[in-house]
């Protein structure tokens, strides 16, 4: 553009209401996933909706068009400036709307606003190469929250289930007013320990009804276990074996995973150029070993496959992660930079497109637009076994409160048989002589019998 247009040009911006005079404004903008893509003969995208949004609150018209050369802009042998950059220098387009990193040396031939979004350098990697549960969470982690408090509620049930049986039945006492009952309640805990650890604790039960429980709660413990230790096994293939990688200087100091990132890229370049010890390191890795990608796509195609982690913008990677539900990113991010929209020099449009950006910012549109664009389709998995839950051992558990209902009715039969053969002898109520060998077994007292109070008279 001429400098006679672009005075023309300003005075019509400052003297309107922030609109290029009655042409539209030419806008310049790059097809990429998830800023401009096409939806028929339209384009779609976060800088589409951001370049909606901000007209809406300037008030100017515009007309969008694709860089005829699909690129950013960088400067040639020639020293000129090719893809948007160039576009907005020559005067073929009057901004360009993309994701534009801020630069020194894009800022000294146009101006840039402020950033619509900020981005900086990260990697991302298959999971299953950068997991960071500790072995000690892990081996928790093997259950869940609920089937721990299954087999805790299940412990202590069947504990105090063995203590009653072993006071109720006749048959683990022959005389509860002179015999020590071997199943007190510490013994009763300490027994069910045993059996759960497939060890034992002696004495055993000699009731039917404290024998049933038993056997129930040892059956209930060989499948508690054997789930256990499946996912004990899996988790050994899983997570025992993998590294634990969440920042560059852990990239830097291991051999296991290849890295690398796009060839002669912003990215290979901050690498390059940096005076940091770590990240020089990392540049002259890639350059050794030749570990580039050709772009984005295959970068992300190479850390889908296995033992590769690519390195690029947070942003893109993150698009990355949402779209490939194997990947993660790591939650280090360096070289923060931002995105800004480009316009000529001295264009008295930059200081409005600001404050509209910043103003989007403020009110959360920006936030709305990039949830909107960078939705994640993965539905929340691992590759890894899902903690077990209760719903999965129903059946066991529901067998062992048959067994233990089991084994109480059965003591209760026991105590009751003794009880009306006692009762038959002394002509008593069954009833009543129950009711004094429950009082025997649980307070200690003395069973009333004809015999004890004929001694008592003598």
């Amino acid at each position: 553009m001429s400098p006679l247009g672009l005075i023309l040009v300003s005075s019509a911006l400052l003297a309107g209401l922030c609109i290029a005079g009655p042409q539209p404004l030419k806008v310049t903008t790059i097809k990429e996933e998830p800023y401009a893509m096409s939806k028929g003969s339209e384009l779609e995208g976060f800088c589409i909706d951001l370049l909606s949004a901000i007209s809406n609150k300037l008030g100017f018209k515009y007309d969008v068009h694709v860089v005829k050369d699909g690129r950013y802009g960088k400067t040639d042998d020639s020293g000129n400036w090719n893809g948007m950059i160039g576009e907005v220098v020559r005067g073929e387009a009057d901004i360009a709307v993309a994701p534009l990193t801020l630069t020194a040396q894009r800022e000294a031939v146009v101006d840039m606003s402020k950033p619509f979004m900020q981005t900086g350098l990260s990697f991302i990697m298959r999971k299953d190469l950068g997991s960071d549960d500790s072995q000690f969470l892990s081996l928790l982690k093997l259950f869940s929250t609920e089937m721990w408090m299954g087999v805790l509620v299940a412990y202590l049930l069947t504990s105090v289930c063995i203590f009653l049986v072993s006071r109720i039945s006749p048959c683990e006492w022959e005389q509860p007013e002179k015999d020590n009952n071997s199943f007190t309640l510490s013994h009763s805990f300490w027994y069910t320990v045993g059996a759960l650890t497939l060890q034992g604790a002696g004495p055993h039960p000699k009731a039917l009804s404290g024998r049933v429980i038993t056997s129930i709660w040892w059956i209930f413990s060989l499948v508690l276990l054997a789930c256990y230790f499946a996912n004990l096994s899996l988790w050994l293939h899983s997570d025992n074996q993998q590294l634990s990688i969440k920042t560059f200087e852990d990239l830097a100091n291991q051999n296991v995973i290849e890295y690398g990132t796009i060839k002669d890229s912003s990215s290979f370049s901050f690498f390059k150029n940096s005076n940091n010890p770590t990240y020089h390191r990392i540049y002259e890795h890639i350059k050794e070993a030749q570990s580039y990608s050709l772009n984005a796509a295959e970068g992300f195609r190479r850390a889908q496959k296995g033992n590769y982690a690519f390195i690029g913008e947070s942003v893109s990677l993150d698009l990355a992660v949402a779209r490939y539900c194997n990947l993660t990113r790591a939650p280090e991010i360096i070289g923060m930079r931002g995105y800004s929209i480009a316009a000529p020099l001295g264009s008295p449009l930059m200081k409005n497109l600001s404050v509209a950006i910043l103003r989007l910012s403020e009110s959360g549109e920006l936030d709305y637009f990039r949830s909107k664009w960078w939705a994640s389709s993965c539905v929340a998995k691992d590759g890894k076994g899902a903690p077990l839950k209760p719903t999965s051992l129903k059946g066991v558990f529901l067998l062992l409160a048959f067994g233990l209902g089991l084994g109480l009715f059965l003591a209760l039969m026991e105590l009751a048989a003794k009880s009306r053969k006692v009762a038959n002898s002394e002509q008593k109520s069954c009833c009543s002589v129950m009711s004094a060998e429950l009082s025997q077994r649980f307070r200690g007292g003395e069973v009333a019998t004809s015999d004890s109070t004929e001694k008592n008279k003598a």
